[in-house]
């Protein structure tokens, strides 16, 4: 069953490249029967780590730990790129570095560089991969979300909630005006809403990408920051961030100073679209004249098992035209930084993805992580296709 939910496997037709075969080998090297070689190196960064074989296993393998698992064994026996240790490493874990190479992308983009370096096609005569990495390449806005969001921000009314919002990295530098929605929408439905000015990343990006160690230290530092708060729950905007932070108690159960503290933790994180659920919302004052479909993030529906709860609040608006989407919860191609390590793999799939959203004939797509939104925007514009992207938070806030 896991076969035909497995994307690799449905471009490849390979056995090393799905579920079942993926786990034969990682049995085999934890064994000791077969060594790490580039082989394995490559068949497990290959896997999306998208877990939509959790959701089609009746079973219940947790396939996503062990692919997680193998990579760790990989960077210690030296297959890491070098591209994805620079980013997962030295630039994203970094606050101040992630905003400097944030501004420096901003003046790429606005000093015209980027215009020439694309129309003399340098990057692909003399730098393929990096031409590669740059196509992906996003709009950097003026603004960050961590200058212009309180520690502490009040409702207009009377308070109902204590929240506290993980802003994020990447949500931080190319999507604060999700994170601005996000305040506000929770401030409307009476939150007072807590965001701690030394959080740092999540870590999810190196803990699904084999550096365990950075993501814990990361983990730790916002156990211990968002520790010095009180909150009824953690609000999360972005799926893969959620999900991480769920496993926070998982991943520190063996430490005797943080066992309890980072429990307690993963038993409040909620994704926002998982607490607005259960809510009581105010009324819809504007209704959308706008047909609108939904993808799922792949760490939303497949690791969080959160599916009906986008739909439930969005039918809830008056009037919503609210279009299925064939596969929707199949894998963008982004997948964290898939994409910059597997561009054409990731293409393919994206490719898959827009003539599925073409044929809705929706004008705008929701989602509920910042990787889709990004691959679904160069998806928009590469197939000339004409839609908006949108968060779903963002477009609730538009109509509450």
């Amino acid at each position: 069953m896991c076969l035909t939910s497995c994307p690799t496997y449905e471009l490849t037709h390979l056995e090393t490249s799905s579920p079942r075969g993926r786990i034969k080998l990682i049995k085999s090297v934890a064994e000791g029967i077969l060594p790490v070689t580039d082989t394995f190196a490559y068949e497990m960064n290959f896997c999306l780590d998208c877990q939509a074989c959790e959701t089609a296993c009746p079973a219940g393998v947790r396939y996503g730990r062990m692919v997680e698992a193998a990579r760790v064994e990989i960077e210690k026996h030296g297959y890491g790129s070098f591209v994805k240790s620079f980013c997962l490493k030295t630039i994203i874990p970094h606050k101040n570095r992630l905003k400097a190479a944030a501004v420096l992308l901003r003046i790429y983009r606005k000093s015209g560089m980027q215009k020439f370096i694309r129309s003399t096609k340098i990057l692909s005569l003399f730098f393929p991969k990096l031409a590669e990495i740059e196509m992906f390449s996003p709009e950097i806005p003026d603004k960050f979300s961590d200058s212009f969001i309180s520690e502490i921000n009040n409702p207009p009314g009377e308070v109902k909630y204590r929240l506290a919002f993980s802003y994020g990295c990447l949500m931080n530098v190319m999507l604060p005006e999700v994170n601005k929605d996000t305040v506000e929408l929770l401030n409307k439905i009476g939150a007072v809403v807590v965001s701690p000015a030394r959080q740092s990343c999540c870590g999810s990006l190196n803990a699904h990408n084999g550096d365990m160690k950075t993501a814990r230290e990361l983990a730790s530092k916002n156990i211990r920051e968002f520790g010095r708060y009180e909150y009824d729950y953690l609000i999360s905007n972005s799926a893969g961030c959620g999900a991480f932070m769920k496993e926070y108690g998982e991943l520190f159960k063996d430490d005797e100073e943080l066992a309890q503290q980072a429990a307690e933790f993963s038993a409040r994180v909620k994704d926002i679209t998982e607490f607005l659920a259960e809510t009581d919302l105010p009324s819809f004052k504007n209704k959308p004249d706008e047909s609108v479909t939904y993808h799922d993030a792949c760490h939303l529906v497949h690791t969080q098992k959160i599916y009906s709860e986008p739909r439930d609040v969005l039918n809830n608006i008056p009037g919503i035209k609210l279009v299925p989407l064939t596969d929707s919860t199949k894998c963008c191609g982004s997948a964290g930084i898939y994409n910059l390590l597997h561009t054409g793999t990731s293409l393919e799939l994206l490719k898959e993805k827009m003539d599925n959203i073409k044929k809705t004939g929706a004008e705008i797509v929701l989602t509920g992580n910042p990787g889709c939104m990004l691959q679904i925007k160069y998806g928009a514009k590469t197939f000339n296709t004409n839609l908006r992207v949108e968060h779903t938070v963002s477009f609730f806030n538009r109509h509450i």
